[in-house]
């Protein structure tokens, strides 16, 4: 039972966000850059808009189906650059609650360019154990992903290996920015430390 409590307790900040649901809307600002966040949120499939404000050049609308509910958004600067960038964590429906996120730079405060964070399905060994019930956050200069690690024959309500967390810097790459993962450890569970 014990053990139990211990995993609700775990979720329940990130269960707590995903069940209030309903319309999200959220205004940011950093740097003189505005964004307003909003999405209904009243199916499994949704359209997140994203309306920038304070930008030189191009301050249009991004409209952008997600699967799955808006949980939470952040506006930050993490390489340093003078322009910030908007984070937009999405959770999926189901037990498995798979974390997603839509991320844009704001390009020297002109305009607007999609940021891409590679899918951990591509990544062998990070994806190890891996079941959903994600948790994103910035952290000073990174994005952090953490989520629980889930042995053979754990059930979706208690995964028993710790938890993984994986921080990312922002780069550029050849044609767009990228979260590249910069330190990845796993943190053991309560009952391994005993």
């Amino acid at each position: 039972m014990r053990y139990l409590l211990v995993m609700i307790g775990m979720l329940y900040p990130f269960v707590m966000q995903a069940e209030e649901g309903g319309k999200f809307d959220k205004t940011l600002t950093l740097e003189g850059i505005v964004f307003h966040i909003g999405c209904e949120n009243n199916s499994s499939l949704n359209q997140l808009e994203i309306t920038p404000k304070g930008l030189e050049i191009d301050n249009s609308k991004v409209v952008q189906d997600v699967d799955g509910t808006v949980v939470n958004a952040e506006i930050a600067d993490i390489n340093k650059d003078g322009s910030p960038e908007i984070f937009v964590y999405i959770v999926s429906a189901g037990s498995g609650a798979y974390g997603s996120l839509v991320a844009y730079s704001t390009n020297r405060n002109k305009s607007l360019s999609a940021i891409y964070l590679h899918p951990l399905d591509e990544d062998k060994k990070h994806n190890a154990g891996y079941m959903g019930h994600d948790r994103f956050r910035i952290k000073g200069d990174r994005l952090v992903r953490s989520f629980p690690i889930y042995r053979d024959k754990d059930p979706d309500c208690c995964p028993s290996g710790g938890q993984r967390v994986m921080e990312y810097k922002l780069v550029a790459g050849e044609a767009s920015w990228q979260l590249k993962l910069d330190k990845s450890r796993d943190k053991k569970s309560k009952e391994e430390r005993k």
